[in-house]
């Protein structure tokens, strides 16, 4: 199906195509560029303009520039515009005007992909729909995920992220919403913000680009769950809160927990609902509440979509779990791993330990006899001036007294080290690099592992190690979470 033409997009951009040309696709990236696409020349930490060629090489059907670049055919498909994301807005604002669809808008401090991810699970259940992929939340993922958009998308569903004050109105102005949803509000990007408060207006203005009619959903749990209902009644006309709290018009009243599912129970309204998701963690069944609000809002299927919710499972760094035999000819010494390396902050880090807390381990199995919960943690960034304190609180947690050892990685978590009881302090190294070394020598069959820390730490490539100590158990993950 065509994406653009190239009339439709020079309309849209105020731009001039030096040739005809149609695209099924838009990419801003040669490495991942499909046959087809049109690549969009953004400069960021290199010029996108030095790899048009490499794009047109590769199968784009066009690209989006300010200028033909040296070395490029004067009857080379281009679409030559003033500036590369002004046009790239133009595109995302083109196709939302187009589609006549509902849209979802989802932020928040935690949890916005996997509720995205939930979203998008559900709704393709009850109709054609789109939705970012990975992180694209910022001032071009959000253009970038509406341009990519087909015209006949009957539901998408946008997310959208911030590090710094003011980020969210212009983004949510370019979606137009009839639904946004905040997931909670949590000390993550402090170093930006004087306060939890400052993050909550934020988070809020998601609901100022609110199509008329349209619904606010948020966390009502939250100390600053007033903002957020303030907020969302200056532009929504219709509130609906989520949480375990009474007075909740979706109230979690019961959750389960288990190795690989959560089961919550919930009244909606009044109405009975029994849901459940294939990965534990009480985060999760949050996650499903306001996924479920949004289903109540868009008035579509109740129990279609609780149906979907269950087949739902976290992505690798997102809560993602393997089984890893260990032994090449022996099926049963294996470790479990959760992979939650993507990011964290202090509720995500709570959230991965109380999972963590409540897998479970097998006996008997490895050179140790007992089978134990150990976690690598790296450092939480963007903390500002409370990054030691709550690094320390990590120590404080009731998951820590389940877990039997916690390695620490960073020079933050090094407070966390400190504060811990001596006889689950594991080892702690300044970086990632250090922490490999010796990877080996602190697991053992039976065992669960968790990994967990900012991006900037780069978590990933422990997992990556812990992988390659054996290979995926055969049958063993199919259907984990």
């Amino acid at each position: 199906m065509t994406l653009w033409t190239s009339q439709d997009a020079a309309t849209a951009t105020s731009g001039t195509s030096t040739a005809d040309w149609a695209c099924n696709g838009v990419s801003i990236d040669t490495r991942t560029i499909k046959k087809g696409d049109l690549f969009v020349a953004l400069k960021a930490a290199r010029d996108g303009h030095d790899f048009v060629a490499q794009s047109l090489e590769k199968g784009a059907a066009a690209a989006l520039v300010t200028h033909r670049p040296e070395g490029i055919a004067e009857d080379a498909p281009l679409l030559i515009v003033k500036d590369v994301l002004v046009a790239l807005e133009d595109l995302g604002k083109a196709a939302r005007a187009r589609m006549s669809g509902k849209v979802v808008a989802v932020t928040g401090s935690v949890g916005k992909t996997s509720t995205k991810e939930m979203l998008r699970t559900v709704l393709s259940g009850q109709g054609k729909t789109h939705a970012s992929v990975a992180s694209y939340n910022n001032h071009w993922g959000v253009p970038l995920t509406l341009a990519r958009m087909p015209s006949d998308t009957e539901f998408a569903i946008i997310e959208i992220g911030m590090n710094h004050p003011g980020e969210i109105a212009p983004l949510v102005k370019f979606a137009r919403p009839h639904v946004a949803i905040v997931t909670t509000v949590a000390p993550a990007h402090l170093a930006a913000f004087e306060s939890l408060e400052g993050i909550a207006h934020e988070k809020a203005s998601i609901f100022s680009g609110l199509e008329s009619g349209g619904t606010a959903i948020f966390n009502g749990d939250l100390d600053v769950s007033d903002i957020l209902r303030k907020t969302g009644s200056d532009h929504a006309e219709s509130l609906l809160s989520f949480g375990e709290k009474t007075g909740a018009d979706l109230q979690l009243s019961n959750v389960s927990i288990n190795d690989t599912t959560t089961v919550g129970s919930a009244a909606i309204k009044g109405d009975q609902l029994l849901f459940k998701v294939a990965v534990p963690g009480r985060h999760y069944a949050m996650n499903a509440m306001s996924v479920l609000a949004a289903v109540h809002a868009l008035k579509l299927d109740m129990a279609i979509a609780i149906a979907d919710l269950g087949q739902w499972a976290p992505g690798a760094g997102r809560g993602l779990r393997q089984v890893i035999a260990l032994d090449p000819a022996d099926p049963r010494p294996t470790i479990e791993l959760i992979d939650d390396a993507y990011n964290a902050n202090p509720a995500s880090m709570a959230a991965s330990l109380e999972v963590l807390a409540a897998a479970e381990v097998k006996h008997d199995i490895g050179r140790i006899s007992k089978g134990r919960r150990i976690a690598y943690l790296g450092d939480m960034g963007e903390l500002g001036t409370s990054e030691v304190e709550i690094h320390q609180s990590v120590a404080a947690l009731d998951a820590i007294d389940k877990i039997d050892r916690v390695h620490c990685i960073g020079p933050l978590m090094r407070h966390l080290y400190d504060a811990l009881p001596p006889q689950k302090r594991g080892r702690w190294s300044e970086d990632t690099a250090g922490m490999i070394d010796g990877l080996a020598k602190d697991l053992d069959a039976g065992d669960v592992v968790m990994a967990k820390g900012s991006l900037y730490m780069g978590i990933g490539r422990l997992v990556d190690a812990i992988k390659k100590l054996g290979h995926p158990a055969p049958n063993a993950n199919e259907g984990t979470s």
